[in-house]
């Protein structure tokens, strides 16, 4: 199989391999554990095995997947639906590293990096996400301006993921400083960036387009919880 092959079911992927000591759940069905972002994946991305889910899951607790289309089963309920690109990087390594003055956050961090992420409501977070991988940000003080960092991780794939700015530091390009610090890293880790962006999200589909991403795969994107 290969590497952008394994972007089709990059959920599973990751949760069965690279990052499986952060997941809990079956060979059929996995969850990140409590605490990193609440998202599952399931070896049957289009049938996907919720029975197998259901003893990982609090009720009501909301988790996002993709790639599946079907009724809710039973117990279950379809909170949100919409759909997002998987974008890949394909264009030469960004050169110097245009962030080097940003700071590397630690578990030190966790509370800032969580109140920004909910603040702009940039997509499944938690405490315990940055945890993932790396995660680096802008500061003012105290005050965690922007952030960027990794997430899913398939073969050679890396994900960039939990880019966010706070509403009044917009505007200024930090995001994107970060966003390329990641890309460089990747790419001479000999790893392939990528990210996920939602479909409505035009303005920031366009400015990846322009940074060096490219269309690569959209799918369906549900948040689902146990009644």
């Amino acid at each position: 199989m290969s590497d952008l092959r394994l972007l089709d079911n990059i959920i599973w992927n990751t949760l069965s391999g690279a990052q499986s000591r952060f997941a809990v759940g079956t060979a059929q069905a996995r969850r990140y554990a409590r605490g990193f972002s609440p998202i599952a994946g399931f070896a049957e991305a289009e049938s996907p095995d919720f029975d197998a889910l259901a003893p990982h899951c609090a009720a009501a607790e909301p988790l996002y997947c993709d790639r599946w289309t079907g009724k809710a089963p039973p117990g279950w309920r379809i909170d949100a639906e919409s759909t997002m690109f998987k974008m890949v990087w394909d264009a030469p390594i960004p050169a110097p590293d245009p962030a080097c003055d940003a700071v590397p956050l630690r578990p030190e961090h966790a509370a800032q990096a969580l109140s920004l992420a909910e603040l702009t409501q940039s997509g499944p977070f938690g405490p315990r996400t940055p945890e993932l991988g790396d995660y680096f940000g802008y500061f003012d003080g105290e005050r965690l301006l922007a952030m960027a960092g990794e997430r899913f991780q398939a073969g050679t794939l890396r994900e960039i993921s939990g880019v966010c700015t706070h509403p009044d530091f917009q505007g200024r390009g930090l995001a994107r400083r970060l966003m390329l610090k990641l890309v460089r890293r990747q790419m001479q880790r000999g790893e392939l960036p990528f990210l996920h962006v939602m479909c409505a999200n035009i303005h920031a589909r366009a400015l990846y387009q322009r940074m060096g991403f490219r269309d690569h795969l959209e799918t369906v994107v549900r948040v689902v919880s146990l009644r």
